[in-house]
């Protein structure tokens, strides 16, 4: 049968890492370098899936912790997936929600089995383990999935780094083997944090796996620009040539730009909607600030 999922390499800049292609899903073609707006409990704030496509977005992003405890997978399974739910027709990615609940900090204990945390909203506890992610990931429908990984803060010790990353692949082992729809693509997401042996060891690992794409996790994480880029250029060349490569959480202009140089396909973050949201737009200019007194007569339209 044929992947759910796959990538098509139109072009290589020879000059750098930055390339042109295509990721064809279930719901339709991607053209990359490609930004994704999130959309974290199925609908991009603000926004309707029909401004969406005027604006020009090809794929939305939603988040699998946020969707899980509100309104729940089985609300959005039962409404026909989460295409039905948010009324778009295009390919949708849903991360496996890693991040969030590795940010909630004292909330969370993790274990070889899973991560038990206690909800933002009210406080009670719940579970998440490689199996119960993509469970919930499958109910949700999306065209491309995420496995199950750590992503540890900056800074972190090489050591826990290198138990935390060595994990997330026995966790991506788990993720794959809990996967059953033929009609998602499960993606691998490569860790090690800020050392490079750890991060070409997870992309050996996971690449022997064979999924039908990668992402790089725990970059972006709050580290100074430098490190950001060493670890971006690093690692980047190290997935493979012909399958998507997916930056998590990079929402800058000069962070998008870097990575499209990189050779990186696919990148998403919530910066764009949210200081849209707060009165903030990003222009060839620089941020224009449409909430200062400036502007409080400025009746111009574009």
């Amino acid at each position: 049968m044929k992947p759910a999922v796959t990538y098509e390499l139109l072009h290589v800049d020879k000059n750098s890492g930055a390339r042109r292609g295509v990721v064809h899903t279930p719901h339709g073609d991607i053209q990359t370098p490609v930004f994704m707006p999130v959309g974290t409990q199925a609908t991009v704030k603000s926004m309707t899936p029909e401004e969406l496509k005027e604006v020009g977005a090809q794929i939305i992003l939603s988040n699998t912790y946020h969707l899980y405890l509100r309104p729940g997978q089985d609300i959005v399974k039962e409404a026909g997936g989460l295409h039905k739910f948010m009324n778009w027709d295009r390919p949708i990615l849903t991360d496996c929600g890693g991040f969030q609940v590795f940010s909630l900090g004292p909330l969370r204990t993790i274990s070889e089995e899973g991560v038990e945390f206690k909800s933002h909203l009210d406080g009670s506890k719940h579970f998440f383990s490689p199996e119960s992610v993509i469970k919930t990931e499958e109910d949700l429908g999306a065209d491309i999935i995420m496995s199950f990984d750590e992503c540890v803060e900056y800074p972190a010790s090489y050591e826990y780094t290198k138990q935390s990353m060595e994990r997330t692949t026995r966790w991506a082992k788990r993720c794959k083997t809990a996967h059953t729809r033929e009609d998602q693509a499960l993606f691998g997401i490569i860790q090690g944090g800020f050392y490079e042996d750890l991060r070409l060891q997870s992309a050996k690992d996971l690449i022997e796996l064979d999924f039908p794409g990668y992402a790089i996790g725990g970059i972006s994480v709050g580290e100074p620009k430098e490190e950001f880029l060493k670890m971006l250029y690093y690692t980047a060349p190290l997935m493979p040539e012909n399958k998507p490569r997916y930056l998590m959480g990079v929402g800058t202009p000069d962070y998008l730009i870097e990575s499209a140089i990189a050779g990186i396909d696919m990148c998403d973050c919530v910066l764009p909607t949210r200081i849209a949201r707060n009165g903030t737009a990003m222009t060839w200019n620089g941020k224009v600030v449409v909430r200062n007194a400036t502007y409080e007569r400025d009746w111009r339209t574009t």
